[in-house]
């Protein structure tokens, strides 16, 4: 492209920072284009406006990285080096990197296109590309630092996590009854962690186990979830104006059955606590390192959660980062299983899954207490049909995988399939089994 329309252009992305994001339809965006190119340059002929337009596109290398489903993060370190996170060869620097500040600029004003909100005086931006990936942009003395978290073209399902040694069967299976409740009581679940650790990608594969009668109203930041399995799904983000403390207390006038928010860090922590209080089920992360790391960040500012409440909570799930000996690619794993048994001196914690970093080894998975014993009550059953039940799940599970129906709507399938007619789905996967609790 000639310099005068590399001018033209920057012209036009100076204004329409944000636009792509409000117009989504490709024939309205290359109106607006046209729109704004004409009134920079009247004399713009119309094919000089359509490699314009192509041209906004085309964000170089940074396409091909992202479109890569075994990158996980792309990190821009000014025009200094790019550095990619692999989920097959850990962190690598490339050959590749921008050549000046001038190509950094127009890759960064391009990406704006699609901002979703500004911080403090425009040095910051968030952004959602075309793909799904998030760019966080900070401006720097150097020019531009840039992370994007990139959005796999197709979701980790629950098998996915299996087959990677994020969690085994029997855990999953748990993990099934903790978000089915047999319909009748959900459990309330923190997934705790590190950032990168697995939180959001955990909470994405448990969405296979939803009921789809449930309606599910999601809040975040910047939208992660993947809710394409729940059809009465409203996904909710937060901005510059509209705080997620806000959003949190909104969303219980929108009639959920179940509250999922993507990171709880502040104030909504008591907002989630009273939706819980009231009935709701809710699920969320927190950044954390132990079950009881968890308790200790409710409990202080800024989230300030009374310790009475804490115990509305019915499971915590810790998630982390392992590196076994000399492995250059760590794994991420389900570290801790824990429900909160009730209050003493401090909130009781019932551990049911340790990972021992020593032994670089999972224990058995205990059977649940609390909240077994309230969904015992609630739906007339005893413990024991509770834990048959979780076998039979995790045969299914099993099943599943050996048949090669590892996808999120394939397991979401045959889930639902299940919640209708337990004995007619055992039978259809070539299970000689029965259903040990139909409701």
């Amino acid at each position: 492209m000639d310099a005068h329309l590399v001018s033209i252009e920057d012209e036009i992305l100076g204004v329409m920072i944000g636009k792509f994001v409000e117009v989504i339809d490709s024939e309205k965006r290359k109106a607006l284009v046209n729109n704004v190119a004409k009134t920079v340059d009247p004399s713009l002929r119309d094919d000089e406006i359509n490699e314009i337009y192509e041209d906004l596109y085309d964000i170089g290398i940074i396409s091909r990285l992202i479109s890569d489903d075994d990158i996980e993060d792309v990190m821009i370190n000014n025009t200094d080096n790019i550095f990619i996170s692999s989920s097959t060869k850990g962190t690598v620097k490339l050959d590749q990197r921008f050549e000046d500040r001038e190509h950094l600029n127009r890759f960064v004003n391009k990406i704006k296109l699609y901002a979703t909100n500004t911080e403090y005086n425009n040095n910051i931006y968030d952004i959602h590309l075309p793909n799904g990936s998030r760019a966080n942009v900070v401006t720097s003395p150097k020019g531009f630092d840039i992370t994007i978290r990139n959005f796999k073209s197709s979701t980790l399902s629950i098998l996915d996590l299996i087959n990677s040694g994020f969690m085994d069967y029997e855990i999953a299976s748990r993990l099934w009854l903790y978000v089915d409740g047999l319909k009748v009581r959900p459990a309330n679940i923190l997934i705790g962690g590190i950032p990168g650790a697995g939180k959001t990608t955990l909470l994405n594969a448990m969405f296979s186990f939803f009921r789809p009668e449930q309606r599910v109203v999601t809040i975040e930041e910047t939208y992660e979830l993947n809710t394409a399995t729940q059809e009465n799904c409203i996904n909710l983000e937060t901005s510059d104006i509209v705080p997620l403390s806000a959003l949190v207390k909104a969303s219980l006038r929108m009639k959920p059955d179940l509250l999922i928010i993507g990171e709880v860090r502040g104030s909504e922590a008591n907002d989630m606590l009273t939706a819980m209080n009231i009935g709701k089920i809710a699920m969320g992360t927190i950044h954390a390192s132990s079950a009881r790391d968890i308790i200790n960040r409710l409990e202080h500012t800024p989230m300030d959660v009374p310790m009475d409440i804490i115990p509305l909570i019915d499971v915590l799930i810790v998630v982390s980062v392992v590196r076994a000996g000399n492995a250059n690619v760590p794994k991420r794993k389900i570290t801790q299983i824990s429900e909160i048994s009730g209050i003493e001196t401090n909130v009781l914690l019932s551990d049911l899954y340790r990972f021992d970093y020593k032994t670089m080894k999972g224990s058995p998975i205990l059977p649940s207490v609390t909240y077994r014993d309230t969904l015992s009550k609630l739906v007339g059953v005893s413990p024991p049909d509770l834990l048959a039940e979780e076998k039979v799940r995790a045969m299914m599970l099993e099943k599943l995988n050996n048949l090669g129906k590892r996808s999120i709507s394939d397991i979401s399938q045959v889930v639902r399939d299940y919640y209708f007619d337990p004995a007619g789905t055992l039978k259809k996967l070539g299970l000689d089994i029965e259903p040990v609790i139909k409701i």
